[in-house]
């Protein structure tokens, strides 16, 4: 399966190009996006391995993760990110990055909602989850918003930039998608 093209209102979801690595990897070194992050430092190299190592040809391979990039419909200006991982069969994993400057603007709200509709319509996926670190106030708020329930908190289970973290993990069934 080819990675898909989603398109929303604004935004078109689709296979990163790597003309998008460079801005890809400015926005994820800044400290504010890095910040409740696994990765500090996002160098351009970084970007390119993640890129080398994705086989778009070969899109929803069980354990794989792929990124797509968030760009605007009109002028392809890359503005985030989405991460996509494929657990099993059944459930997918997500992540959601948004430049800076094109944050409180309901970029990842449009864009996880897209993704979402396409996991569960198109792919039939039973159960999509995401995590996040637990004082990421706008992550957690923007998945309670499209119906993604917290099912755990995690306390103090991640060593995370030199002090220990709490993540919540958030989830929807396909079955409470149908009903929202």
């Amino acid at each position: 399966m080819i990675t898909p093209t989603l398109k929303t209102d604004r935004f078109i979801i689709r296979a990163f190009k790597k003309c998008d690595l460079e801005y890809f990897s400015k926005y994820r070194s800044l400290p504010e996006v890095a910040k409740y992050q696994s990765w500090t430092d996002f160098s351009y190299t970084d970007s390119l391995a993640l890129f080398e190592k994705i086989d778009y040809s070969k899109f929803a391979i069980l354990g794989q993760w792929y990124q797509l990039a968030i760009c605007i419909r009109e002028s392809n200006i890359l503005v985030g990110d989405l991460a996509v991982h494929f657990v099993d069969k059944s459930q997918v994993e997500i992540g959601f990055t948004t430049a800076p400057k094109y944050q409180k603007q309901n970029v990842a709200s449009e864009a996880v909602s897209a993704l979402t509709t396409y996991l569960f319509e198109k792919l039939n996926i039973h159960r999509i989850t995401a995590k996040t670190d637990a004082r990421n106030i706008a992550s957690y708020r923007l998945l309670e918003k499209l119906g993604f329930r917290r099912e755990a908190h995690f306390h103090q289970n991640i060593f995370f930039k030199g002090s220990w973290s709490d993540e919540y993990l958030y989830a929807l069934l396909h079955s409470e998608y149908n009903n929202l």
